[in-house]
């Protein structure tokens, strides 16, 4: 036997003794008729942030708090303990004068980790921390479980992201994020609200997966006995309701696409998409740059943040870039001489493009995006609107005014990456219909990403859509990028993850 396989018995011997100590505390308090567990409820009248915040007030009042036990440093008659609820750490001062000698013997077993209720009066130590002199105590949940060391902390990734209840709970940053979250989601909602859009709620499951170009999670209703799809995207229900007369909807919800998972990409996903009637996607690119902005101010209290160390402003205007203009710059390739699918090939395969079709198969407009992709895309760190897609690529997106290759629309870029998708939505059913049987023979050549037809839709539009503008934003990427996260799952409470074996 190695000394690493000694090493690791003796550690699995003591950590098998630690939890069993706990146990067996349990079980002395159940047998005197003081069980933690049968506590349903404690008064609590104050939070850690309340009293730092309010010290000057506070000071000298009696307040009563909650939280997990996270450092004792109790010895002899007196000591400090840490205690941590929703918004960080509050300092505890014990003193067996307070507290006399059984409660402060008591309170010297208790676990880090243990759930306790604290009343005492606010003050200051002599260092300056703002701080409770603990005048009683109850411990109201008994913690059966070590938590990690304190000064090294939960770091393996995996185990965070799988145990995220003791990443919160040790890693203060990692709630901080979630925290800010939370923020950045409200000052969403505020933003859009006070524009007058209202907020709906459309179908998770449904019988056809459209509204983008991704690959479906199928499941099954057995009532119904038909196969059914979780949401890729909410905007063909969104614009059934801007039919219908709501003008101005928005939806924050869960989006679900059966495709790769990376730092940038997970299964189940937030986002949000907004219509609104009578815009188009110059619109949209005025609510978007403003809409971030806010954001950014609640939440920051400037546009500007760093990310991984580059320092990214969210201030508008963003640059506007054509994606010829942004080919013929990165690429070098001015595609506004290429008049045809053969001489985009060409190019193509000049450039050894990886296409995500078959060359013979690929249109100009194919062949732009590629390139696009290759060349530009991951040099756009500044929030840039990217513009005037390909009609091949973008089926629901009415026809650039002057250019019928191309659409009105746009995608939003920061540090490389897309974080918005908007368009001049399409509102003629009959060029709808021909799109959607055009997405039909591209699966049949392959694509199962490609659009399926929704006949409903096509009625939907034939009741008469106003000229709409639409929008999809991104939260968990922009979540990233105010918080410094490098993965999505930083961001994201309870990622995806494969079972353990």
């Amino acid at each position: 036997m190695s000394n690493e396989e000694v090493n690791f018995a003796a550690l699995e011997e003591e950590y098998n003794e630690l939890i069993k100590q706990r146990r067996q505390k349990l079980s002395d308090l159940q047998a005197k008729g003081d069980d933690p567990f049968d506590t349903y409820t404690y008064d609590v009248t104050h939070s850690s942030k309340q009293i730092k915040n309010g010290f000057d007030t506070l000071e000298g009042a009696e307040v009563s708090v909650a939280g997990r036990l996270l450092s004792k440093r109790v010895q002899g008659k007196a000591g400090f303990s840490d205690l941590y609820d929703r918004y960080g750490k509050i300092q505890l001062y014990l003193k067996i004068n307070d507290l006399g000698e059984e409660k402060l013997k008591f309170f010297k077993t208790l676990d880090i980790g243990d759930i306790i209720g604290v009343k005492g009066v606010v003050f200051k130590t002599h260092a300056g921390e703002i701080s409770i002199h603990v005048k009683d105590f109850t411990l109201l949940t008994k913690s059966l479980m070590t938590l990690p060391e304190k000064w090294h902390g939960l770091k393996d990734p995996d185990l965070r992201y799988r145990q995220r209840y003791v990443d919160l709970i040790i890693n203060q940053e990692v709630r901080e994020t979630f925290l800010k979250r939370t923020e950045i989601i409200k000052s969403i909602r505020r933003f859009l609200d006070n524009r007058d859009y209202i907020e709906v709620e459309t179908p998770i499951l449904s019988a056809i997966a459209g509204g983008a170009a991704a690959r479906p999670f199928i499941t099954h209703h057995n009532t119904l006995d038909i196969d059914m799809y979780l949401r890729i995207a909410t905007e063909l229900y969104l614009k059934r309701l801007i039919v219908g007369g709501f003008e101005r909807v928005y939806e924050i919800g869960k989006n679900f696409r059966n495709e790769g998972m990376d730092i940038r990409h997970n299964p189940e996903f937030t986002m949000i998409e907004l219509y609104e009637a009578y815009a188009d996607y110059n619109d949209m690119m005025e609510l978007t740059e403003n809409m971030l902005a806010q954001v950014c101010l609640d939440v920051l209290g400037t546009t500007k943040v760093v990310y991984q160390g580059t320092e990214i402003d969210f201030k508008p205007p963003w640059r506007r870039l054509t994606m010829m203009d942004a080919v013929k710059e990165y690429a070098g390739i001015d595609f506004n001489g290429v008049k045809s699918d053969e001489e985009a090939r060409e190019i193509a395969k000049n450039h050894k493009l990886d296409l995500k079709k078959k060359l013979q198969d690929c249109t100009k407009g194919d062949i732009l995006n590629a390139l696009f992709e290759e060349y530009a895309e991951s040099k756009l760190i500044q929030p840039t609107f990217l513009l005037d897609y390909p009609v091949e690529i973008s089926p629901l997106t009415k026809k650039k005014r002057g250019n019928p290759e191309l659409t009105e629309r746009f995608e939003a870029f920061i540090y490389g990456r897309e974080i918005a998708n908007a368009y001049s939505e399409l509102n003629d059913p009959i060029v709808q219909k021909e799109r959607f049987l055009q997405q039909i023979r591209e699966r049949e050549l392959g694509d199962d990403e490609a659009y399926m037809m929704d006949d409903d839709f096509i009625n939907c539009l034939e009741i008469g859509m106003p000229p709409t503008g639409g929008l999809g934003i991104g939260v968990d990427r922009i979540v990233m990028f105010l918080t410094d996260s490098y993965s999505i799952r930083d961001v994201i409470l309870f990622p995806t993850m494969k079972p353990r074996d």
